[in-house]
């Protein structure tokens, strides 16, 4: 998957967490990240892809997404991956709890 595109698919996973106060809480609490911390690194491969990952430990939650934005279930994970390696990370166990 191109990077743009994985970048993308990112900032739109992030945006819908974001609209709803529950899903982002929940990012936040699961991943130990801080408001200010994901203000700051809203746009960053390492933040977008644990954004991606949050959505891919929640299958109804995944597919309420990819519903709401009209993107394919099957392309959340190559997107991850290619921000994976756009952070140097590589495989499907790669960390990216912030």
């Amino acid at each position: 998957m191109h990077t743009d595109r994985a970048e993308s698919i990112g900032v739109s996973a992030l945006l819908f967490l974001a609209s709803d106060p529950r899903r982002i809480e929940r990012f936040l609490a699961l991943t130990g990240v801080e408001p200010g911390q994901l203000r700051l690194e809203s746009r960053s491969p390492h933040m977008l892809a644990a954004v991606l990952d949050h959505l891919l430990q929640d299958e109804s939650l995944l597919l309420v997404f990819c519903t709401e934005d009209s993107i394919p279930p099957e392309d959340i994970s190559p997107a991850r991956r290619a921000l994976a390696e756009m952070v140097g990370e590589m495989g499907e166990d790669a960390d990216f709890s912030a």
